[in-house]
């Protein structure tokens, strides 16, 4: 018992002191925000050559199937109040 006991404890130890170990010399701006550019990496992203400069119709597809899929949902629930019968494919519906 007292020899768990020992192990725990060692383990709880080295636990704790693994968190002083841990720390790399960062600023960090608040407890838990740590993250700081490399060096040579511009302060500002938007323009330099670490830009993503995403194309807007692709970010906008998802967008765009959700309200296509908000549609046939619709044309789905309106046929359901309306003959009591679900039906999937869309255009089945009369």
């Amino acid at each position: 018992m007292k020899k768990m006991l020992l192990i725990n404890a060692g383990v709880v130890l080295a636990a704790l002191s693994y968190s002083a170990i841990a720390y790399d010399g960062q600023n960090c701006s608040e407890p838990g925000v740590c993250w700081e550019p490399k060096p040579g990496y511009p302060a500002k992203v938007a323009g330099s050559k670490y830009d993503p400069k995403h194309d807007v119709n692709e970010l906008n597809k998802q967008a765009q199937s959700v309200i296509e899929m908000e549609e046939r949902n619709k044309k789905r629930q309106e046929n359901l109040a309306k003959t009591g019968k679900f039906v999937y494919d869309v255009d089945d519906i009369e």
